[in-house]
């Protein structure tokens, strides 16, 4: 289970010595309830299944080779995003886009309960909230390849 609220970033923290990893993650099947994506975080290859909407989604996650990770890339057909990620305290990944999403930052903070993403109060570098946004999920942003107006009605799920 992934129990996950996002968010844009109002002011970055400083990155320097932050660790970090570069990732490409293509989509090769999305629906409105499911998600198949290939992901290569540094030197791993992972197939991922996310089934659900929301707040609350399953997971499931496949450690797969780097040729099987070359074999399927093709179907992704463009449907791609390229970030760089930094893990901060508290759970908090904070996601820097590339390429056509250059200009787009995010913050991720993963729970284990719902209890404790209801009680949390994010810090004050935080910006609006874009969880139940769905321009904001990856998998919009990479089948747009743009990124989404703060200024537009947010589309919730």
């Amino acid at each position: 289970m992934e129990i996950e609220r996002k968010y844009l970033i109002a002011t970055l923290p400083p990155l320097a010595g932050v660790l970090s990893n570069n990732i490409l993650q293509g989509y090769l099947a999305i629906d409105d309830t499911h998600e198949v994506r290939l992901r290569q975080i540094g030197p791993d290859y992972i197939l991922t299944v996310k089934v659900g909407t929301g707040l609350v989604r399953q997971e499931h996650e496949t450690v797969i080779s780097k040729q099987q990770f070359s074999l399927l890339w093709p179907a992704v057909n463009d449907r791609s995003v390229s970030k760089v990620r930094y893990y901060l305290p508290d759970d908090i990944s904070v996601d820097i886009y590339e390429g056509p999403l250059a200009g787009l930052t995010v913050a991720e903070i993963e729970f284990d309960t719902v209890r404790a993403s209801d009680s949390y109060i994010p810090p004050h570098w935080f910006g609006p909230e874009v969880t139940s946004d769905l321009r904001f999920k990856n998998r919009s942003l990479a089948s747009a390849g743009t990124i989404p107006s703060i200024d537009q009605d947010i589309s919730k799920e």
